[in-house]
């Protein structure tokens, strides 16, 4: 397979465009904010600072299964969420030996069955949520990479490798990394996307798909999308860059921290050339 680099997917951001986190309805962050979490065991604390995650509003927190069964971990950078085992037993891998993206947490070839929980609860994708989600894979499926989404709707996710499902929360939505070679398995979607397109929904269900195939936020190292200029690692981190796309602040990139109101979902030349290379 080939080495994870950098990612640059669609994100449109246009001056007087309402920006919205990818997990939550602000974008603004305090500057005043300590730069370290609150609670968090010491241990955890290095481990996600070894891995280059800003750890200045990392927090303890759960979710609920489509099953009803509570999954602990921790929250970091807006939108990732990983289990403590899950981040424990995270590396950087493959040949990095600075500051730079990790190269291990990438997907194996072949297809991954992807289903949109439709139970008749809380967990339940809305309409406009399986829409986002269909539209969502047909782009990744239309580049005929060496991974491909097969699609259901229904309730029975235990045997599949990923399930989208709803939470409450702010419009955007959270998703963690691969492991073994496998996806992440849930992707979160909030429920206050409700007001937003079809379109916005493919687009933050395609970034959350993006998170667990491997890639983090593509403006980590400024987080623009935001209106902000902060550094999701620590001071310096670099990112291996994907020959033939921009080096510095891609504002069309679906991976960006931040989203509009006003986004179409689609990618751009940058994002199916980083794409390719990677998969």
């Amino acid at each position: 397979m080939k080495n994870f680099k950098n990612l640059t997917l669609l994100l449109a951001l246009a001056l007087g465009m309402v920006v919205v986190s990818c997990s939550k309805d602000t974008a603004v962050v305090d500057e005043e904010q300590q730069d370290t979490a609150i609670g968090i065991s010491q241990d955890v604390l290095e481990k996600a600072r070894s891995l280059h995650f800003n750890t200045f509003d990392m927090q303890e927190t759960s979710f609920e299964t489509p099953n009803g069964k509570i999954q602990e971990g921790f929250m970091m950078e807006g939108d990732i969420f990983m289990t403590r085992d899950q981040l424990m037993g995270m590396e950087l891998g493959g040949d990095i030996t600075t500051k730079q993206y990790r190269t291990n947490n990438l997907v194996s070839p072949g297809v991954i069955t992807i289903i949109g929980y439709t139970g008749n609860n809380s967990s339940g994708l809305t309409s406009a949520m399986q829409t986002g989600l269909r539209w969502a894979v047909d782009n990744y499926n239309a580049l005929n990479l060496t991974i491909s989404f097969q699609l259901t709707f229904g309730t029975n996710y235990q045997n599949k490798d990923m399930v989208v499902y709803q939470v409450a929360g702010g419009a955007g939505g959270s998703a963690g990394f691969p492991s073994a070679g496998n996806p992440n398995k849930f992707v979160r979607i909030n429920s206050g996307l409700a007001g937003y397109s079809n379109n916005v929904h493919e687009h933050v269900i395609g970034h959350e798909i993006g998170h667990s195939i491997g890639f983090r936020h593509s403006d980590y190292f400024s987080r623009q999308s935001c209106g902000q200029n902060s550094n999701e690692g620590s001071a310096g981190v670099g990112a291996i860059h994907i020959p033939g796309t921009p080096t510095g602040w891609d504002p069309t990139s679906l991976m960006n921290a931040c989203f509009s109101s006003n986004e179409d979902g689609e990618f751009n030349s940058n994002d199916i050339t980083a794409l390719n290379y990677l998969y």
